[in-house]
């Protein structure tokens, strides 16, 4: 049964532990990527708007405070009590819900690998793959004992460094494994599984990703997915709530803003680069998606 995260948190030797370690290696706000390989701890002291992120194919827990990830208007709220996967890169918002300077969020993430779930799946007996379309690949479950544990021992392995060239891979793919033979494991197979709706689908978005600044054109992602027009738009909303179009349309306008905010870029130079030929159009796409015009969404941040 699923537990409400508004819930007081009873406390547990393993969760406090895992708090710990984060709280030693995450001193202030943000993200920070551990030696263990494709493992990185967050801590956050307050609860602010949403921000836009791209999330890749990711396994996301925490050991303290509360999350919110929106994707298409959906929500997705999760706690120590509950883990998130996302099977594919996915454009969406997440927002802190339950943090405070004595108590900050502190999560873990686990980047998931491809070849990884595919080797397993073909050791896995009962894992057939299913002919249906995709699932959403994006989805919150609960936490078990036997994911916590082995969360709990991959992060101890980052102050365990002499430990991690032989116990990182092992972990990851017992975490990789745990999470197949769970509720998220048709999730994860449909997009890893070679000839599958899924896999055909992830190819189209890793060439969306790959030709940002290019035109859409559906006849070339028919191809690359071996789709009729109809199938591919099926498939793909299946899998990412949104068309390619709209896809393609959250990414440009996300990497526009990474452009202004890290590589101090204006607004004209930014739509440019992403693809954008007429201005006025990136300004009103820019505004609908972030909620003020490039300017002065920009300002907020840098305070200028």
């Amino acid at each position: 049964m699923d537990i409400s995260i508004d819930a007081p948190l009873p406390g547990s030797p393993a969760r406090s532990e895992l708090a710990d370690i984060i709280l030693r290696h995450c001193r202030t706000d943000g993200r920070v990527d551990t030696a263990v390989p494709g493992v990185a701890f967050f801590r956050g002291s307050s609860t602010q708007q949403p921000s836009c992120a791209l999330m890749s194919a990711t396994f996301a827990t925490m050991a303290q405070g509360a999350k919110r990830i929106e994707l298409s208007g959906r929500s997705y709220d999760y706690d120590a009590r509950h883990y998130l996967v996302s099977s594919v890169d996915l454009p969406m918002f997440a927002q802190v819900t339950r943090a405070s300077t004595d108590a900050p969020y502190l999560g873990m993430a686990v980047a998931l690998d491809p070849l990884v779930i595919a080797q397993l799946v073909n050791e896995i007996a009962d894992s057939p793959l299913r002919a249906s379309p995709p699932e959403l690949g994006l989805a919150v479950a609960p936490m078990t004992g036997e994911l916590r544990d082995v969360v709990q021992r991959l992060a101890r392995l980052v102050d365990r460094r002499q430990d991690i060239p032989v116990l990182a891979p092992m972990l990851s793919r017992e975490l990789h494994y745990r999470l197949l033979t769970g509720p998220m494991g048709a999730r994860l197979r449909q997009v890893a599984v070679k000839g599958s709706h899924g896999h055909q689908i992830v190819r189209v978005i890793s060439w969306i990703r790959s030709h940002l600044d290019e035109p859409l054109r559906i006849d070339d992602l028919t191809h690359i997915a071996s789709m009729s027009r109809s199938s591919l738009h099926q498939h793909f909303r299946a899998l990412t709530s949104m068309s390619p179009l709209q896809y393609q349309k959250q990414l440009r306008l996300q990497e526009a803003r990474r452009l202004m905010l890290i590589e101090q870029a204006d607004a004209a130079s930014a739509a440019h680069r992403v693809g954008y030929e007429s201005p006025s159009q990136f300004s009103r796409e820019y505004r609908r998606l972030f909620g003020a015009p490039p300017a002065r969404d920009v300002a907020q941040f840098t305070g200028a």
